[in-house]
């Protein structure tokens, strides 16, 4: 397999061969995302599963943040893990996303920072043995970034749904589970699959 770079947020990335019609970019994208879920760590998803089970079973909060489209994933992570993954009689997945909070992110924006946006909320809300979900392509939003630091200032866990390389977010985090592919859409299609993969799971426990 041929050796990803990283790549900073906003900058061009692959999005095909180019000069395709429909139905040969089509099979072009399917073979590139079947590479990827040939090419998924199970071993790390299966400790991702177990931080979030962990939390879980102590009633702590689980928060994700992401950018963008990671953002909508985010969102959507919040929601899978809140009802989606609920069981009659178990514990609930405490799940937030900081993602949604537009008031609260543009304030943080407009007054302190871009970047402060996740940790400054984080401040309030984060504490020791939470989980701190990670949504990033690239790995390198600094944003991210602080909140993955001050994330484990706390003592809180921090997991991470990365592409390329990994970036920066990949040696701030307590577990990462890497999509080593180069087409974002492609990362951000395994990102929810795997989402969806602990959603389920959790959901189908004896």
């Amino acid at each position: 397999m041929r050796k990803i770079r990283g790549t900073k947020p906003g900058a061009t990335h692959v999005t095909g061969p180019g000069g395709l019609d429909v139905k040969a970019f089509a099979n072009w994208y399917r073979e590139r995302a079947i590479e990827q879920w040939n090419r998924l760590d199970l071993t790390a998803l299966a400790k991702a599963a177990a931080v979030v089970e962990r939390a879980q079973a102590a009633g702590r909060f689980v928060w994700v943040c992401g950018n963008g489209g990671s953002a909508a994933s985010a969102a959507h992570v919040g929601c899978d893990f809140g009802k989606t993954a609920s069981r009659k009689g178990a514990k609930p997945l405490k799940c937030v996303s900081l993602s949604d909070n537009t008031a609260f992110m543009t304030a943080i924006g407009n007054d302190l920072s871009f970047d402060e946006t996740f940790s400054r909320q984080l401040e309030n809300v984060v504490a020791k043995d939470d989980v701190v979900v990670l949504i990033s392509g690239s790995g390198n939003s600094a944003n991210l970034v602080a909140a993955a630091k001050l994330a484990r200032k706390r003592g809180a866990r921090v997991v991470s749904l990365l592409g390329f390389d990994g970036g920066r977010l990949k040696s701030l985090s307590d577990e990462v589970l890497l999509i080593p592919s180069d087409q974002y859409g492609v990362i951000e299609d395994m990102h929810m699959s795997v989402a969806h993969i602990l959603t389920f799971y959790l959901k189908q426990r004896a």
